[in-house]
């Protein structure tokens, strides 16, 4: 897969010869409703068509095993999908093998070498027991190059069709899925959450479902709910067993508690509470994880900073989340969302009190259209990174991109006269930061929120590393 950055000129023939690939693949993985139209600084990922193919509508993964020359069981393994009847149009996958046939001359180190995988990987896949001994005409079964395995979290907020439709259709990228939320009365008690819709299609994925608690109260985080909580070990006793009981019921495998806005007095009742959860939890088998604000010192000052200890979190569960996002806020001024400098930030103090492998680090999945200038008290509108090109295309603008922030914008004025500043994902932008996490060694990604239209952040995922299922 390779990323192109659409130039004045560009049309999408011409970009499919420049890669040798087909208008369709890159229709199909694109996910492009009118592909006369191209925007300059719109990124698009390029199957490359002897390594990838983007599913179409028909087919079937046996016959695209038979295409390729591989077995529908390699298929499928390599590209994490759980029943082989369930692909989607859209989808990229990737082949586990590639066909070489030996030219006269040539040697396993030369063939190696170009394909980017070793010697030995070349004979176990061809029992070729003396690698000197290859002849012309033999056809090799290539491996795919090594990629880092890592773990990856879906934050997800439609339980609706649509939501079981995200998860079937994305499924096979992650390691976990956390419905978002269940909420906590302040005598222990749980709030129901219709989950059954995206816990069916986790296990039709093979993607294992974190129980999401929140101290969300009356549509925001509260203070004082999770004062309540934090506060009465007795209620605590008796909100871990009703959580228990409903993991159990609802066939959840971990633990994700996201408690945000703590009072800064709270901070050691919230670690203590944190292991007393995983004393719970652990001997019958389940995980417990937290998410925790983007500090980048560990005296951070703020609401959202103080009562979330690096140190102790790294120390006491199994995993965090770092939200690492939310620098362009709704309620802010126009910015990226997660530029990486300021990321990178979060992550140097991060690496420092909490353990590399236990860290996913926080992505964001939509982008945001502001009124421009700013004025205090307005908020900007959420656009989904397939709608923020659309409606540059719509405004006739073209993309700009932020080298510091690693981020794409650009501005528009809209029919009455009224100036915006829109900053979204785009496929450069997360390769961004998936470059970040092999360069910090982290244990993977965590996105917010599933549901805005990214398809070019799969191809993309997909490319860069191998998902854990467990």
């Amino acid at each position: 897969m390779k990323i192109h950055v659409v130039r004045s000129g560009d049309t999408l023939w011409g970009i499919s010869q420049g890669y040798q690939t087909t208008i369709n693949q890159i229709i199909l993985a694109n996910e492009m409703d009118n592909p006369n139209v191209l925007v300059v600084g719109q990124s698009l990922v390029i199957p490359e068509i002897n390594r990838e193919y983007v599913v179409q509508q028909g087919d079937s993964l046996w016959g695209i095993a038979s295409r390729y020359g591989v077995t529908v069981q390699e298929l499928a393994r390599y590209n994490n999908i759980a029943d082989p009847s369930l692909i989607f149009v859209g989808q990229m996958l990737q082949m586990p093998y590639l066909s070489h046939t030996v030219r006269s001359g040539e040697t396993l180190w030369a063939i190696a070498q170009r394909y980017g995988v070793s010697i030995n990987q070349i004979t176990e896949a061809n029992g070729i027991s003396n690698p000197s001994l290859i002849y012309p005409g033999r056809v090799l079964r290539i491996p795919a190059p090594s990629k880092p395995v890592i773990e990856v979290n879906a934050y997800i907020t439609r339980m609706s069709e649509s939501g079981r439709s995200d998860v079937l259709s994305r499924g096979h990228h992650f390691t976990y899925l956390a419905p978002f939320s269940y909420r906590m009365g302040e005598d222990g008690s749980l709030l129901n959450l219709q989950d059954s819709n995206v816990l069916q299609a986790a296990t039709m994925t093979n993607t294992s479902p974190l129980f999401t608690l929140t101290n969300e109260a009356d549509g925001s985080f509260s203070s004082d709910r999770a004062a309540a909580i934090l506060r009465n070990p007795a209620v605590q006793d008796t909100l871990l067993n009703n959580i228990l009981a409903k993991m159990k019921e609802r066939g959840y495998t971990g633990l994700n508690i996201d408690f945000e806005y703590v009072y800064p007095e709270d901070r050691e009742n919230y670690n203590n509470f944190l292991r007393k959860a995983v004393a719970l939890m652990h001997p019958q088998g389940y995980t417990v994880s937290t998410a925790l604000a983007p500090k980048q010192r560990a005296d951070q000052e703020g609401l959202l900073y103080e009562a979330h200890d690096y140190e102790a979190h790294g120390e006491i569960v199994d995993f965090v989340v770092i939200m690492t996002y939310e620098w362009g806020w709704s309620g802010g001024r126009p910015w990226a969302i997660a530029p990486i400098n300021e990321v990178r930030k979060v992550l140097d103090y991060a690496v420092t009190a909490i353990p590399r492998d236990k860290i996913l680090m926080g992505v964001p999945l939509y982008g945001r259209d502001w009124r421009i200038p700013w004025v205090q008290g307005t908020y900007a509108r959420t656009v989904s990174p397939k709608g923020a090109v659309e409606l540059a295309a719509q405004q006739g603008v073209n993309i700009q991109f932020h080298d510091t922030y690693q981020s794409p914008f650009f501005r528009y004025t809209d029919a009455d006269g009224q100036q915006h500043e829109v900053w979204y994902e785009d496929a450069r932008s997360v390769q961004s930061k998936y470059d970040t996490v092999k360069e910090y060694g982290l244990r993977g990604v965590s996105y917010w929120v599933l549901g805005p239209s990214f398809p070019k952040n799969w191809p993309v995922l997909h490319n860069n590393f191998r998902v854990r299922k467990l």
